[in-house]
C-alpha cells in the first residue's frame, strides 16, 4: 500500500520545512524597526479661521507607525481619532462641531488618516500622501512632516495638513460666526523605537 506511506512522508517534509523556516521568519520580523507612539506626550490640534476663533484638540485618538524595512519611506502612518472627543474649551462650540452639520459623530464616530506613500524631501522633512476620512467621506490629502531625534531611537514627528471642509460635506455655517472653509490640522507625535534596527534616512 504505497499511497499512505507517500502521504506520511509528504506530511513529514512539510513539517520539516515549517521548522526550518521558522527561525528565518522570526529573524526577519526582528530586523524591522518597531515604533510606539506615546499619546501622553503627543497632540492632535485643529484650527479654522473665523470671526470668533475656532481651535481645539482631540482627547481620544490612536496612532501607529509601521515599517516593512529599515528604509524610512516604507513607513505607514495611521491615525484614528474619536470625533466626539473634540475639545475647544467651549461646550457650545463642541456641540456644534459634533452635530450632523459638521463631524456628525452619531453616524460617523471616527476620523482617520492612512498614509499611502512617504517621500523624503530634505534631511528632516517628508511629504506623506494618504487617505483622509471624515463624516464617512474619503479624499486624498497631503501631510507635511518634520522629524527630530534621528538616530536616537526616539523623537518627535510634527506635521500639518490642510483641507477644505466643504469637500467632506461640511457646508453649513455657524450662526453669528463667519467661518472659513480652510481647516488646518497639526500633529505633534512623540515616538520611540521599542525593537529592531534604526531607520535609514537619505543624507
Amino acid at each position: 500500500m504505497p499511497q499512505p506511506t507517500i502521504k506520511r512522508w509528504g506530511i513529514r517534509v512539510a513539517l520539516l520545512c515549517l521548522l526550518a523556516f521558522a527561525p528565518f521568519a522570526a529573524w526577519a520580523q526582528a530586523d524591522v524597526p518597531v515604533f510606539k507612539i506615546s499619546r501622553q506626550d503627543s497632540t492632535i490640534k485643529f484650527y479654522v479661521k473665523a470671526s470668533i476663533e475656532i481651535a481645539g484638540t482631540f482627547d481620544k485618538w490612536d496612532a501607529s507607525l509601521t515599517f516593512t524595512s529599515t528604509d524610512v519611506t516604507t513607513g505607514v502612518l495611521q491615525i484614528t481619532v474619536q470625533a466626539a472627543s473634540v475639545n475647544t474649551g467651549s461646550s457650545m462650540k463642541d456641540s456644534t462641531l459634533k452635530s450632523a452639520d459638521f463631524f456628525n459623530v452619531e453616524q460617523q464616530p471616527v476620523i482617520t488618516f492612512v498614509s499611502k506613500s512617504i517621500a523624503q524631501t530634505g534631511p528632516d522633512s517628508f511629504v506623506v500622501n494618504g487617505d483622509f476620512t471624515i463624516r464617512g467621506v474619503t479624499n486624498p490629502e497631503t501631510l507635511n512632516l518634520t522629524v527630530s531625534g534621528k538616530g536616537t531611537g526616539s523623537g518627535h514627528i510634527t506635521g500639518t495638513m490642510a483641507f477644505d471642509r466643504k469637500d467632506y460635506g461640511m457646508d453649513a455655517g455657524i450662526p453669528f460666526i463667519r467661518i472659513a472653509d480652510h481647516v488646518e490640522v497639526t500633529f505633534d507625535l512623540k515616538g520611540k523605537r521599542v525593537s529592531g534596527p534604526p531607520l535609514m534616512f537619505k543624507q
